[in-house]
């Protein structure tokens, strides 16, 4: 039977740590449920220009998460718009809750969502702002978005969860089998994505994919993790990105 292996890191960008910054990308990943290999990943971008993106990134990854494992437990099936509407309106609560508590608004809390469900056969994704999801087509072996990232209404800006003019969501399900799964923040798009092509850069994700799907351990490969880790704060990365940078990566072998 075939199995999801996933290595993750998150690293914190050169300019937050310049500044004296904390990193303020967060990540939550939640394995099989039910009799069927569900594997769940989301990754949120905090606003670097908020007081406590990092603080809204925590809270969105977390309910987003814990909700579709709760949805999966129940039901045994994909999520569908309805479902991510309730989880994301959820999170922006537990934001403004967070926020109130401080004496702040929630706009200091402003985060991206990218969310992924995934069984191999089909994939549902839901997305807020920057950030991407990509995949291998497991029939074809070609690298396929599965979400894009979106900019705001100015250029290098981009959708929040906390958007005062309401919940930007976009949500998709895409019923082909994939083999290959990546999921990241915009501190990793120039490096992962073709921008002029609209596709992912297979270059790129095929090399960073051929250990995990070779080991095939089966759930959270530490060894991968800590390299991936390693990789995301080294030189080759820096020098293309001053960002934070969180990247997934899921085989099913």
């Amino acid at each position: 039977m075939s199995k999801w292996s996933w290595a993750a890191a998150s690293r914190r960008g050169t300019s937050h740590e310049r500044s004296g910054e904390p990193r303020q990308d967060a990540y939550r990943i939640a394995g099989p449920a039910c009799d069927r290999d569900f594997l769940t990943i989301v990754t949120c971008d905090g606003a670097g220009s908020t007081s406590h993106g990092g603080a809204g990134a925590a809270i969105a990854a977390w309910t987003l998460a814990s909700c579709a494992r709760s949805w999966l437990a129940a039901f045994a099936r994909l999520p569908g718009d309805e479902a991510a509407a309730c989880w994301t309106l959820l999170a922006r609560e537990r934001i403004a809750l967070a926020a109130a508590r401080r004496g702040l608004e929630p706009r200091d809390f402003a985060t991206t969502v990218v969310l992924a469900v995934s069984d191999g056969a089909s994939t549902f994704t839901a997305h807020v702002g920057d950030g991407a999801v990509v995949a291998r087509n497991a029939s074809s072996n070609e690298w396929i978005a599965l979400s894009w990232p979106e900019q705001g209404e100015f250029a290098s800006t981009t959708r929040f969860l906390t958007d005062e003019a309401g919940l930007a969501l976009r949500t998709a399900r895409h019923d082909h089998p994939i083999d290959r799964l990546a999921v990241m923040t915009d501190g990793l798009e120039r490096l992962a994505l073709d921008f002029r092509a609209g596709a992912p850069y297979s270059a790129f994700l095929e090399p960073m994919l051929a250990p995990l799907a070779a080991r095939g351990v089966g759930g959270d490969d530490r060894y991968l993790s800590k390299a991936l880790g390693s990789y995301l704060a080294g030189e080759r990365v820096n020098e293309r990105t001053d960002d934070d940078k969180t990247l997934v990566l899921a085989a099913r072998t």
